[in-house]
């Protein structure tokens, strides 16, 4: 059984995917050629917003869009410890702070609760993630950056395709980012990401910090990098759009049956993912709350079922941040839910007889 099941996805959309690489090969622009701006359009048609900038990976477009905002050496950025470690990484890079506040214990979002009291004079950036497949409380944290006059970055590399009150991730903030890893809800077959804007001066900046900070060449205006995303991921992830909105009402209606099946067999608060009222969910991740997490995995395995665990460790937690000063206790939510997480087989093709399979194996490895 695959955890993420990209071959019969493949197989799915194999004709497409095909024709879109051999147009490419054919053409021979490899580097921002036709499919990148392309695909651009495209993506900023789907979220709804005047510009798309493709990047070469979901961490390098958080990069570009901090630099873009002029964020560096003392700095500070507001974010969450529990999330993978590109979100707090990208400040680091740029010369910033990371600032850790605690999540909610059933979406796994940012507190909002919690941004302003960690609000210093030093602050320029919020950076909630949309983690596990939905949006946290935007309009709140939009409303406390815009009274301390701070930008605010979404980083939204699972929950592309989300909704809140019916406007899309990557939509709704500053800038967003979101990621075309292969496991992500919309993939491309290696690293990539997009960052997305309705401000023109902004998107102009990361477009040219994309392009070793120029737009023309032989010109540049800006520090920049080479984080451009490569033509044959484009075409790629372009084969893959049209069948993008099934995928995800097939992800919805997976999930709504794991949470029927599931929630007799579970015993702890939040044990089966919750949706925001307002929020539409992708279930980049389908994840659980179970005690004796690793135990439990471990059974699982046994039995030939496969889990993940996003993530054992908060970021507070890792010795590239011990610097910072936190310690265990501060961020309590977090703690306990990087122990108790695990999260299931997930992806638009997974059968019925397989996900009975998964619940199967979840519910002997607990009774176990």
């Amino acid at each position: 059984m695959q955890f993420i099941d990209l071959q019969t996805q493949y197989r799915a959309y194999r004709d497409d995917i095909h024709r879109r690489i051999q147009t490419v090969l054919e053409h021979g622009q490899f580097i921002l050629g036709p499919e990148v701006t392309e695909l651009e359009t495209e993506l900023a048609r789907y979220v709804g917003v005047r510009h798309c900038i493709t990047a070469a990976s979901g961490t390098d477009s958080l990069e570009i869009a901090l630099r873009a905002l002029g964020i560096g050496p003392g700095d500070e950025v507001i974010t969450t410890p529990f999330t993978w470690i590109s979100t707090a990484e990208t400040i680091a890079l740029v010369g910033a702070r990371p600032v850790f506040v605690d999540i909610q214990p059933d979406t796994y979002n940012i507190d909002p609760d919690l941004i302003e009291p960690a609000i210093t004079p030093r602050t320029r950036a919020l950076m909630p993630v949309s983690l596990f497949g939905q949006m946290p409380h935007i309009e709140r944290i939009n409303e406390i950056a815009a009274r301390h006059g701070l930008a605010v970055i979404e980083d939204a590399a699972q929950s592309f395709g989300a909704t809140r009150h019916g406007r899309r991730s990557c939509s709704v903030t500053t800038a967003a980012s979101t990621s075309f890893f292969p496991a992500k809800p919309l993939g491309c077959y290696g690293d990539g990401g997009a960052l997305f804007t309705n401000d023109d001066a902004l998107a102009e900046r990361m477009r040219a910090i994309r392009n070793h900070g120029g737009l023309k060449r032989h010109h540049h205006t800006l520090v920049g990098m080479n984080g451009r995303f490569d033509t044959l991921q484009a075409a790629v992830v372009l084969a893959k759009l049209p069948h993008f909105d099934e995928e995800l009402r097939s992800r919805e209606r997976i999930a709504a049956r794991y949470d029927a099946a599931l929630r007799p067999l579970l015993d702890l608060p939040h044990a089966v993912p919750a949706v925001a009222p307002g929020n539409t969910h992708v279930y980049a991740q389908y994840t659980i709350r179970v005690r004796n997490r690793d135990a439990v995995a471990a059974r699982m395995k046994d039995q030939g079922v496969p889990t993940a665990v996003y993530y054992p460790k908060c970021l507070h937690e890792q010795p590239v941040f011990q610097g910072l000063g936190y310690r265990w206790g501060d961020f309590p939510v977090s703690e306990q839910a990087s122990r108790e997480v695990l999260s299931l087989p997930m992806h638009p093709f997974l059968t019925e007889s397989d996900q009975d399979r998964v619940i199967q194996a979840l519910a002997a490895a607990l009774a176990a």
